[in-house]
């Protein structure tokens, strides 16, 4: 047990070399954009980003997917609108100074929604944005039953106030959603969805407001093991079972607190209780984060197997730089990779179902597991 709480818990030292590192990409990159006469503007500040803002368990809103600390906290949906938040001081300030040349938050250094423009595009956007209506993020919990090895759950959980949306909150979610049209909600962020006893019922609540809502999740898989929770799973459009490895030895050098037997057994069910009931959706994805302990070529081939005979849509592979000593060298220097499947932004996925009905998942911030792989700089 003190073995996996040392691996899910990096020591302080890593920690501050992290702060630093972040601090030192954040003014590498100001500097760079003051040499070229540029300036920032942010599609998630903008309206423009299908992914980045984000309401989080306790109401917040975020303007990116890894607020853990809460410093790209923009508003509080308990006490605004989605509209006044968007309007609101803090989001103003974001945008001044973006526009101004500076980054608002180290987290900008490495958020997919940053763009370099020239200083009177970055003016254009700092005075005219939109909401966000292409996409938001719902983090319906906080809570997990993982303790991944870079992820920042445990930071972001001191700093909630509520760990579960009550059904109340989702009301007011989806009411916001309905308003302004929001096309999408990806319902993860830093908490595993399937903790919350209430998910029938705030997935029903979603789709009763919002019948054209594509609505996606992602999940360890370890709790998607009652018919009730594969109920749950069939309001959605998507849903992501990320498991990174082919055993327990690779899956719990990263997930650590997970059982491969059962998340892999509960994904092969839910795709026999949504074919058993001539389903078509949920699309359902098996994410496999590739490390340098679980991208043998082997391994690869056997997940791939095992994915067909589950008989998910697709398996995906996603290269990650979190953690640093875990990169996949394979992946970014080798050449059998290039003949996985096909090139996406995910990296490399293998369709066996590719119905006409598939959404089409998002990109993220940052190339990395949504839930779990917080970018280690």
């Amino acid at each position: 047990m003190k073995q996996k709480q040392r691996r899910a818990n990096p020591p302080r030292r890593i920690k501050r070399v992290i702060g630093f590192l972040r601090s030192l990409g954040r003014r590498r990159i100001e500097v760079q954009a003051g040499l070229q006469k540029k300036a920032f503007y942010c599609a998630a500040l903008g309206g423009e980003s299908n992914y980045n803002i984000s309401v989080n368990s306790d109401m917040t809103v975020s303007c990116n997917c890894q607020d853990f600390d809460q410093t790209g906290r923009l508003g509080d949906l308990r006490k605004n609108t989605l509209r006044e938040v968007f309007d609101g001081p803090v989001a103003r300030e974001f945008r001044d100074k973006l526009a101004a040349g500076r980054l608002p938050i180290s987290r900008c250094a490495r958020c997919w929604d940053l763009r370099t423009v020239s200083r009177p595009e970055a003016a254009k956007h700092r005075d005219h944005y939109d909401l966000p209506r292409t996409g938001i993020m719902v983090e319906n919990t906080i809570l997990c039953n993982l303790q991944c090895f870079s992820c920042c759950n445990q930071v972001a959980t001191k700093q909630r106030v509520g760990k579960i949306m009550s059904l109340e909150d989702v009301k007011k979610i989806s009411r916001e959603i309905k308003e302004h049209q929001i096309r999408r909600v990806s319902y993860f962020k830093l908490g595993e969805p399937f903790l919350s006893p209430r998910l029938n019922e705030e997935l029903a609540i979603l789709k009763g407001d919002n019948p054209d809502l594509v609505i996606s999740v992602s999940t360890n898989g370890v709790l998607v093991d009652t018919d009730r929770k594969r109920d749950a799973a069939l309001l959605l459009d998507e849903i992501i079972f990320s498991i990174d490895g082919i055993d327990d030895a690779t899956v719990t050098r990263y997930q650590v607190g997970s059982d491969f037997g059962k998340a892999y057994k509960n994904l092969a069910d839910l795709v026999k209780h949504r074919n058993r009931l001539n389903r078509t959706k949920p699309m359902i994805e098996w994410k496999y984060v590739l490390f340098n302990w679980n991208d043998r070529p082997r391994m690869i081939y056997s997940a791939i197997e095992m994915a067909r005979q589950s008989g998910v849509d697709l398996i995906s592979f996603w290269p990650t730089f979190s953690p640093l000593r875990g990169i996949s060298w394979r992946y970014y220097l080798g050449d059998f990779f290039k003949k996985i499947g096909q090139p996406s932004w995910k990296g490399r996925e293998v369709l066996f179902n590719d119905p006409p009905s598939r959404p089409q998942t998002p990109k993220p911030a940052a190339l990395a597991e949504p839930k779990t792989s917080a970018s280690a700089l």
